[in-house]
């Protein structure tokens, strides 16, 4: 019998899991929906790249200040009030950008909807992990397949609706959201408030665990580099928007294929730690490559679509650790890391633009490719700790393995043992 026989799949879920995991692929669609418009909007509302890349970033250092406030607001009124809230912020806030007529008020409502999406990403998270057949690393890499799955449709979403108007990606996102509010409300059971009530200090608080402080410092360093790329390099593609879509999509491709299905057998193989610092040894090189060769279209679109390959096994086994890694809830582990990695992810595209502004279009991405290395070496130094977190994983998937799957392994491990202490 095959050692993978009779083990649950991650896609076999009750519905309410599948009306977040639906919400969750919208939600994640808006992070690259307006990377194919970033060049119409400089050139239609008279503002420049550094100013454009504003969107990522009053978006993104909002959503990481909200996550200190997630588990409050939850412990308070229940997880389904708290993904309810956070999509009806989305929906208003989203149309309300695609109404504006200035770069500033697309920025201030683009951090509206920031909020919004740190109740929903923080709570939606905990609530499939907790609700999901398959056990912990189903719930995982059903949660990343809507990450991917959403960060691969919203740029060919953003760019077919981008070649109509600016306007259209935005009046996408508050559509599509509407109908992932009527999901959530459909089919998501109330959930009671849980019997202790979250401090406003528990995700700073945790932030005292070592292990969970090291993963967020490395996904900060890691979110510079992603984001740089998601930000900046739109620009020196010169690409219509149709086009700039079209790239997006096969960078979002290759996130969704890699962290569903490369990630976990990359994992097994070399084990977290060796598959991480491979990743975003890779990683950084290929943002490199894209600073080198940053006049080479071929050359700068091919680094960009492989780009999400290091993202989607990134992804994937950074969020698993970060959930073992720390002694604390898994609503307050996500909060904490959350905060810490996406103010890297939000002040990256920003910085990108105003570095090529007073140097070149090539210095944002070395600084990007050197924040992913300092990332590297930030991991390194808790590497004991990895290594804990994968021996949490193991235990949690052996109490989600068939019995009979369990004896076989059994068998294998001591049949090994006796061959070992044989030679």
């Amino acid at each position: 019998m095959s050692a993978h026989a009779g083990t649950p799949s991650p896609f076999r879920q009750p519905k309410a899991v599948w009306a977040v995991a639906f919400a969750c692929v919208i939600s994640f669609m808006g992070i690259g929906l307006v990377d194919p418009i970033l060049p119409a909007l400089s050139s239609r509302l008279h503002a420049t790249p550094s100013q454009v890349s504003l969107l990522f970033t009053s978006y993104l250092v909002v959503t990481a200040v909200a996550m200190l406030v997630t588990g409050f607001v939850s412990s308070r009124i229940g997880a389904k009030r708290t993904l309810v809230a956070g999509l009806a912020i989305i929906v208003v806030f989203s149309a309300l950008a695609g109404a504006s007529g200035s770069i500033g008020g697309i920025v201030g409502f683009r951090a509206d909807w920031g909020l919004g999406n740190a109740l929903f990403i923080a709570t939606s998270l905990a609530v499939i992990v907790g609700s999901a057949s398959g056990g912990f690393a189903g719930a995982i890499i059903l949660y990343e397949t809507a990450l991917g799955v959403g960060i691969a449709v919203g740029p060919l979403l953003g760019g077919e609706l981008g070649g109509i108007s600016w306007r259209g990606p935005f009046f996408g996102v508050a559509a599509l959201m509407a109908i992932a509010l009527i999901a959530t409300l459909a089919l998501v059971q109330p959930t009671p408030a849980p019997a202790r009530r979250a401090s406003l200090l528990d995700p700073l608080k945790a932030l005292r665990h070592r292990g969970l402080l090291t993963m967020g410092l490395m996904a900060l360093c890691y979110n510079w580099g992603f984001f740089t790329v998601l930000g900046y390099s739109p620009y020196p593609m010169e690409l219509g928007t149709h086009e700039l879509g079209y790239v997006f999509t096969g960078w979002g491709l290759l996130v969704a294929v890699f962290s569903v299905f490369v990630a976990p057998r990359l994992q097994a193989r070399l084990g977290t730690a060796r598959a991480l610092y491979l990743n975003l040894a890779l990683f950084a090189l290929d943002i490199l490559v894209i600073g080198l060769f940053t006049s080479s279209r071929t050359t700068l679109i091919a680094a960009v679509i492989l780009a999400g390959a290091f993202i989607g096994v990134n992804n994937t086994i950074t969020t698993q650790a970060v959930m073992t890694v720390a002694p604390v809830e898994r609503s307050v582990a996500s909060a904490a890391y959350g905060f810490v990695r996406f103010i890297g992810g939000g002040l990256a595209p920003y910085a990108a633009g105003r570095l090529a502004e007073h140097y070149d279009v090539h210095v944002p991405f070395y600084v990007g490719a050197a924040a992913v290395l300092v990332g590297l070496a930030v991991l390194s130094t808790g590497h004991s700790l990895l290594a804990d977190a994968e021996r949490a994983q193991a235990a949690e998937a052996a109490l989600h393995t068939p019995a009979e799957n369990r004896e076989e392994r059994l068998e294998r491990d001591a049949l090994a043992e006796d061959v070992g202490s044989a030679s």
